[in-house]
């Protein structure tokens, strides 16, 4: 299996220091799991012009294929001005309708307040559900007061991002399961 932790911001160190704590936990449980983090601060992306995935060269063309290649995906983004970031938004633009078909995606969001805990719900979630995603409904929100110095610091936050490393792994394994198994009958 082959996980991919999705920094999907640009700018900024909260949501990057979440995921690198999310894919951490998944390396902790599941060592035989190979994982890797995609930044969106370190590559240099093209906005999306229609053209098939497989005809963008660079960073751009290295993201998209990163992500059609996983098994599974921890999403994991800032809330600016109560909505996703558009540098998130692109990438999703440049991946085909049903890219996110046959994996299982779950989320983290960083917040500075709790006044924007349901953008995930209303804004990537029905992205992710159009996109044929298994979402893993539960995600982790964080707050501003749950960081100190890049390291979360809310035990309770280091709890959820571990129970969102594990039903990523097991409903990703789940699924992958029972398709191997649906002609065994």
């Amino acid at each position: 299996m082959r996980l991919i932790g999705l920094s999907g911001s640009p700018v900024g160190s909260k949501t990057r220091t979440a995921m690198d704590e999310a894919i951490k936990k998944v390396n902790e449980k599941y060592p035989e799991i190979e994982t890797d983090i995609v930044d969106l601060a370190e590559y240099d992306m093209q906005f999306s012009d229609g053209r098939h995935y497989l005809d963008y060269e660079g960073d751009t063309g290295y993201v998209t294929q990163q992500l059609m290649e996983a098994d599974a995906i921890i999403i994991g983004m800032p809330i600016f001005q109560a909505s996703i970031p558009g540098a998130l938004k692109n990438v999703f633009d440049l991946l085909p309708v049903d890219a996110f078909r046959d994996k299982t995606v779950s989320m983290l969001v960083t917040a500075g307040s709790p006044k924007h805990y349901l953008v995930a719900d209303l804004q990537l979630k029905p992205i992710l559900s159009y996109m044929k995603a298994q979402i893993v409904q539960t995600y982790v929100f964080i707050e501003e007061k749950d960081f100190h110095q890049k390291e979360i610091i809310n035990t309770d936050v280091l709890d959820r991002l571990d129970r969102l490393a594990e039903d990523t792994v097991v409903l990703s394994q789940t699924f992958e399961q029972i398709r191997d198994n649906q002609y065994d009958f």
